[in-house]
């Protein structure tokens, strides 16, 4: 590692050679793949779903990868979904969804009910999560949208409110407004917006970051230039312009919540400025959101953030990659 990134670890009390176990989370009722994988799996006691295994384990060509039964997933990150205590028929945004692991954890939990709706401004990593849906049989019930997360704004919209008697040529009008949709589960509701919409019941903001709470992310650079590194997860400037992005999808994401939904904010970054400080900015212009205790983490290895009720995972203290964990009400 360059120097310049082991004075950043050491700024934020982390050892760079620590031990960090792999992840996965198995589908519901399917535990009995490891004689395939060659590999015992460690329950994660604290997380439902989640195993451990071995860094040096591929499961990429096992026949339970290829058939959808096991995906990677590190434990921090279900943690984030498991924050946002989804519930059957709950209708979901997941405002950042590539590279999807977490819609297909969401889409686990709705159990053939609701509908989750995924946004992302790439659309080739919005095709990767389309991939990795089908691959797990979780389509059904997911809308896929290639969109500026900061600006989206369909509202989820059910089948008891859908009319089909506005002129065809108004539809299409209208249509002309609207996010790209790559993709419409066939019980995934319907799309478009009107004035008894109330906004969607759960949301997710797992935002764009700069990603030096993963390790394996960081590990990236060693193929593509430790140079770019300090470019791409150093450089001040950079991070300034993630903050503000940061907040602006904070902010849309609230705005599509409904009046007493849960909003869960995430980053995988280790530092203050896209954690903390932009909690305090998003807090500080909106009297109608109110941090929430998020009570399934009584047992988790984490430890608190700067501020009270956030959460802090990090490899010393919980061997898992570092993310930041704030959850919203909205009064």
């Amino acid at each position: 590692l360059p120097d310049a990134f082991l004075q950043f670890l050491k700024e934020n009390g982390l050892d760079p050679s620590i031990y960090i176990p792999r992840y996965i989370r198995l589908k519901p009722g399917l535990l009995e793949i490891e004689d395939e994988i060659k590999c015992k799996f460690e329950k994660v006691v604290w997380l439902p779903g989640f195993f451990a295994i071995p860094p040096h384990i591929n499961i990429a060509s096992s026949k339970a990868y290829q058939q959808g039964k096991i995906y990677g997933m590190d434990a921090a990150s279900g943690a984030a979904v498991v924050a946002l205590n989804v519930s059957k028929g709950d209708h979901v945004l997941d405002l950042c969804a590539a590279p999807g692991a977490k819609l297909c954890m969401i889409s686990d939990l709705l159990g053939g009910s609701g509908s989750i709706t995924g946004v992302d401004v790439a659309r080739h990593r919005l095709a990767a999560c389309l991939t990795m849906l089908q691959k797990y049989s979780l389509e059904d019930r997911c809308r896929l949208f290639v969109a500026n997360g900061t600006t989206f704004s369909l509202l989820p919209l059910r089948f008891k409110e859908w009319t089909s008697r506005r002129p065809w040529k108004e539809r299409k009008k209208a249509n002309k407004a609207r996010p790209e949709l790559i993709f419409y589960g066939r019980h995934s509701g319907v799309v478009g917006l009107n004035r008894t919409e109330l906004g969607y019941d759960k949301v997710l903001v797992d935002a764009e970051c700069t990603h030096d709470g993963s390790f394996r992310h960081v590990q990236k650079f060693e193929q593509w230039g430790w140079e770019t590194l300090q470019q791409r997860v150093l450089d001040a400037q950079r991070t300034d312009t993630l903050t503000k992005l940061q907040l602006q999808l904070l902010t849309n994401g609230f705005r599509l919540l409904k009046v007493g939904g849960p909003l869960v904010y995430s980053t995988c970054s280790l530092t203050v400025a896209q954690n903390e400080n932009v909690v305090e900015q998003f807090l500080s212009s909106h009297p109608s959101a109110e941090i929430q205790e998020i009570e399934t983490a009584e047992n988790w290895p984490c430890r608190s953030g700067r501020i009270p009720k956030t959460l802090r995972f990090d490899p010393l203290t919980s061997k898992t990659s570092g993310l930041f964990i704030a959850k919203f009400m909205k009064l």
